[in-house]
């Protein structure tokens, strides 16, 4: 099982199993030996209003520091249909928010998926973390196996 790490600045974690509290360079959620490689940044709808407004240039430092990793996501807890309708506190209007999403998935490589409560979202950062790690493995194992092989079609 993967050593989730938690980013010590994360105000309101997510409820993810076999985690420590830890500071991250990037995002919210990583695994332990793999901090450099994969990072899951977590908004609120209320949280990614503020990223889009008033903590833009921040959050977009941030985004800029999450495309070095191999594996990078913004995690979403709300409804794209409350995203879309505006229903937040805020004057921005919803367009220039969910705009902004889709300027910095394609600026930034960063996919971003919605998951309606905290609890999907814990889930969905487990199974993230757990396959990337195993991918990692494997990949790791493959390589190794396959410069093996090549060391004995060389003898």
């Amino acid at each position: 099982m993967v050593k989730i790490v938690i980013d010590s600045r994360e105000q309101d974690p997510l409820p993810v199993r076999n985690a420590v509290v830890d500071g991250l360079y990037t995002g919210d959620y990583s695994v332990r030996g793999f901090e450099n490689y994969i990072t899951i940044e977590r908004k609120s709808i209320p949280d990614l209003v503020s990223s889009v407004t008033s903590d833009r240039e921040r959050f977009e430092n941030e985004c800029r520091r999450m495309k070095g990793c191999l594996f990078r996501r913004l995690l979403i807890i709300g409804s794209y249909a409350d995203l879309r309708s505006g229903n937040y506190r805020s004057r921005t209007k919803p367009k220039s928010v969910v705009n902004t999403l889709w300027a910095w998935q394609a600026r930034y490589d960063l996919p971003f998926v919605f998951v309606d409560t905290p609890d999907e979202g814990a889930r969905l950062v487990e199974k993230w973390l757990s396959w990337f790690v195993y991918e990692m493995n494997h990949c790791a194992k493959c390589a190794e196996k396959a410069g093996e092989m090549e060391k004995g079609n060389k003898q």
